[in-house]
């Protein structure tokens, strides 16, 4: 059981190469109009000024923890935030992304007022291309309100630890996470726009995949 003294959120960031996106990401997080929570970033292997980028921060701040590991992919980084995570509440934020100011606290008083609900996702303001390849046909290109994007996941802690976590995939693992999720847990969609996913970043998974489609 978790400790009366532990944030209610954990905010997991996987970070690989993006030294010049996570000011900006992470000082979303210190501007939320919510504050018990945690900001957990998980380095896998970066190559550039990442994790000295992210010490800055946590010299500052005793709520952000940095894990450092060898490059294997964003499946496991994002395991490896899970198992460091204290919080009631489980969430993630790209590091090429940003909240915006009530993100956090909508979704805290929404899964507060609906306790039937174990996990949320959506509501997303997408700056760039709208389209990403469709997973089962990455020829085919689909409109993001169509897909689940991970970062928005905001779930109860048993969901994200009875399920075993992301799976080893090399792409769209959130998709898969979720219809998984979906046959044992209560999921909901939500509409309110408050994730900011920048997708004008060209070495973003998802335009990679295009890329190479």
């Amino acid at each position: 059981m978790l400790k009366d003294n532990f944030p209610l959120v954990s905010i997991i960031m996987p970070v690989y190469n993006r030294q010049l996106y996570l000011q900006r990401a992470i000082d979303s997080v210190f501007k939320q109009t919510y504050k018990n929570w945690e900001l957990i970033v998980i380095d896998d292997g970066s190559r550039d000024y990442s994790p000295f980028v992210v010490e800055e921060y946590a010299i500052i701040s005793p709520k952000i923890f940095l894990v450092i590991q060898e490059h294997t992919n964003l499946p496991a980084a994002k395991n490896n935030g899970i198992r460091n995570s204290h919080g009631q509440f489980i969430t993630f934020l790209d590091s090429d992304d940003e909240y915006k100011e009530n993100h956090i606290e909508l979704r805290v008083e929404y899964l507060l007022n609906h306790p039937d609900v174990d996990l949320i996702h959506g509501g997303v303001e997408i700056i760039g291309n709208e389209f990403v390849p469709d997973k089962d046909n990455p020829q085919k290109m689909i409109h993001l309100s169509n897909c689940a994007i991970g970062a928005t996941f905001f779930g109860k802690r048993k969901v994200f630890i009875e399920s075993g976590g992301f799976r080893d995939i090399s792409y769209s693992e959130d998709s898969e996470f979720i219809e998984r999720v979906m046959k044992k847990f209560s999921v909901r969609k939500v509409d309110f726009p408050t994730y900011v996913y920048h997708r004008e970043i060209e070495d973003s998974i998802t335009n990679i995949k295009k890329k190479n489609s």
